[in-house]
């Protein structure tokens, strides 16, 4: 997976991450295209022209994140308002987008993970890049993601991380956060707790969970375009999502839940619950990510059949000790292994 390094001004850092991985962004965009094609009968044009309809809200409210979208653009070579349609897929899809897939914070006596297994078209995998980000004032960042979104999962030299579950709702407000860039929100924060204050004063657009964590545990945020609601660690510290609402939201209703879905949930719950270790370590964690039961609509899922997704990246957080495991692929079969370390120096050069 390409290595990309950014430093300085959100225009500075726009710029290097566009110019560095400027032919994944590429595929990106042609593989967006024509998922809106099929899926939504949107042209590339109609769904550029629906994203515009967030700057209002950047200009006003995040300029920084419109500076940095602008030097992306800039340094890819590509039209800003392509830029901006992958920053806010999800909201123009209107809860058409799958992605997210099993996600857990699971805080024990003397540690802290945060979890998932990323799941999507395998098409979309050599787009994913590891995106590390220092900014002035700013805890570190350090990321995957698709090449060209500047939020998405993972964690940050202040010991605080971010998964994401996509959820099938109507509804969006162009006045609220996109969840990407929510995402990008919570990982300059210090703290779990600062990040539901600023999301739930921001608002987010549309419908996803937002599973934020640091050292002292998990907080689940479910969102919709209405409103936010919030689910606490359990008494064993532990938080659990997949691709449904679990609470109910005001106005929302899910467009067409993923079948396996409540079956997933149930299924990672029933696996924390027989782990017997008295302090659990990320080796277990890892086995949850690896299980198969329910194949190919599994935790560890696979592309077969009716099935178009597959896990595509799994990740494990150790946040009490700042760093967070890349498995690329399913869990279960040989791919490349790496660590995620936001606290690392600048390099001298961008890769």
């Amino acid at each position: 997976m390409k290595f990309v390094e950014c430093a300085g001004t959100p225009y500075e850092i726009g710029l290097q991450h566009g110019r560095s991985a400027s032919n994944e962004i590429r595929r990106g965009i042609k593989f967006y295209e024509d998922f809106f094609q099929e899926t939504t009968k949107l042209s590339w044009e109609n769904v550029s022209q629906t994203a515009s309809k967030f700057l209002p809200l950047l200009q006003n409210d995040w300029p920084g994140y419109l500076e940095e979208l602008q030097g992306l653009a800039e340094g890819a070579d590509l039209p800003f308002l392509s830029i901006l349609a992958m920053n806010v897929r999800t909201e123009i899809a209107y809860g058409m987008f799958t992605d997210g897939c099993t996600a857990l914070s699971w805080k024990t006596n003397n540690a802290s993970f945060l979890a998932q297994n990323w799941d999507w078209q395998e098409e979309q995998k050599p787009n994913l890049i590891r995106l590390r980000i220092h900014q002035p004032s700013k805890p570190s960042i350090e990321m995957i993601t698709e090449a060209g979104i500047i939020g998405k999962i993972g964690l940050n030299s202040s010991g605080l991380g971010v998964c994401l579950n996509a959820i099938r709702a109507r509804g969006v407000d162009f006045e609220k956060l996109p969840c990407h860039l929510a995402l990008r929100v919570c990982l300059e924060l210090t703290s779990k707790h600062e990040a539901v204050d600023v999301l739930k004063k921001a608002g987010v657009a549309s419908a996803c969970h937002i599973l934020v964590a640091d050292s002292s545990g998990g907080l689940g945020l479910e969102c919709a375009h209405t409103d936010i609601v919030e689910l606490p660690m359990s008494e064993n510290g532990i938080v659990i999502h997949t691709n449904h609402f679990i609470k109910e939201h005001v106005g929302v209703k899910e467009s067409r839940q993923l079948l396996d879905s409540p079956f997933r949930l149930q299924r990672i719950e029933y696996l924390i619950r027989s782990c017997r270790e008295a302090h659990p370590a990320s080796k277990d964690i890892q086995l949850f990510l690896e299980d198969e039961e329910n194949y190919p609509t599994s935790i560890c899922r696979a592309q077969t059949g009716k099935s178009m997704a597959a896990t595509v990246f799994s990740i494990i957080m150790t946040l009490h000790e700042g760093y967070a495991d890349i498995k690329v692929g399913r869990p279960t079969e040989d791919g490349e292994t790496f660590r995620l370390t936001p606290q690392a120096q600048a390099e001298n050069s961008v890769h």
